[in-house]
């Protein structure tokens, strides 16, 4: 299986993630860019978490799938359970909500977190209510996923 390159005209790999993509800011998702796709991929998934926790291996904050195929997954991704504009793409619910929810690290547990972008091929559309969680979504992805690949950014509390 090859590996997706992601990348972002809002933070290089391993770079700092604009305030205006955390909860201290706009709180609006940042584009991704998808290289190396697959001519059978069929639809996208998207996850996003903070590595930085600890007392969880990782705090997730963002779940979409169904994103029919395409290259670049655009910024604001609207706030609900479906976003007409990705062609009814589901937001299951991270961080509590159905919308994209930016870093928004307590000052008290590290200055800076850890926080990737997960983007998964898949060969199908999934069969998977908008109530659902990551733990779901991965499982549903099971056996179905042709590439996935990651973008790692870095968010702290300016001091």
């Amino acid at each position: 299986m090859e590996d997706l390159r992601i990348t972002s005209p809002s933070f290089y790999a391993g770079g700092r993630i604009p305030r205006e993509h955390s909860g201290y800011g706009e709180d609006i998702s940042p584009m991704l860019q998808i290289q190396g796709l697959s001519p059978a991929a069929v639809s996208l998934a998207v996850v996003m978490d903070d590595l930085s926790i600890p007392f969880c291996k990782e705090y997730n904050h963002w779940v979409l799938w169904n994103i029919p195929r395409m290259e670049v997954i655009p910024s604001a991704i609207p706030h609900g359970q479906t976003v007409p504009s990705l062609g009814n793409a589901v937001q299951g619910i991270g961080y509590g909500v159905h919308c994209y929810r930016g870093p928004k690290p307590p000052a008290f547990l590290h200055r800076f977190h850890d926080y990737v972008f997960w983007v998964y091929a898949l060969d199908c559309f999934l069969e998977l209510p908008p109530t659902s969680r990551k733990r779901d979504l991965k499982r549903a992805m099971e056996g179905h996923i042709l590439q996935h690949g990651g973008l790692l950014g870095q968010f702290g509390v300016q001091r």
